[in-house]
């Protein structure tokens, strides 16, 4: 009895690896499956590429119409508690504006002077820091 034992072991081990090889090697496709179908919640919407480039038109729309929804979303908590509601136009206008600040000048200004001084190293002309300035800005706004 003891001789059938180890037979039927050692039988019951190769069957078992066999049949585990085969169902490894036949489940991949399976395994890539998982999260995926109707009833996912990432449908690969959000995969990278498919967003709009950034400061595109696209972009810039979408970008518009999520702080609308933002705004009266909050116009509407403000009716809710009794307080007057805000100009969601005003405040869209207001948020869209170009924020340049005396800071932000300063800082423009202090790179245009160092790109200066590297100019004036390399032998060329320095360029009008004011007008120069000011380009940059209304490249901003």
């Amino acid at each position: 009895m003891a001789e059938v034992f180890g037979i039927v072991l050692i039988a019951v081990v190769v069957v078992a690896a066999i049949v585990a090889l085969v169902a490894f090697t036949g489940s991949g496709e399976v395994y890539r499956q998982i999260g995926k179908g109707e009833l996912a919640l990432r449908d690969g919407s959000d995969r990278p590429g498919r967003e709009p480039v950034r400061g595109s038109a696209q972009a810039s729309a979408e970008r518009d119409l999520e702080l609308r929804q933002m705004l009266e979303a909050k116009s509407a908590r403000r009716e809710r508690r009794g307080e007057p509601p805000i100009d969601v136009d005003a405040e869209l206008a207001a948020l869209l504006a170009p924020q340049i600040d005396d800071e932000l000048e300063g800082e423009i200004r202090a790179v245009v002077l160092a790109g200066n001084a590297r100019r004036a190293r390399r032998g060329q002309d320095p360029l009008d820091v004011d007008a120069e300035v000011a380009r940059r800005l209304n490249e901003l706004a």
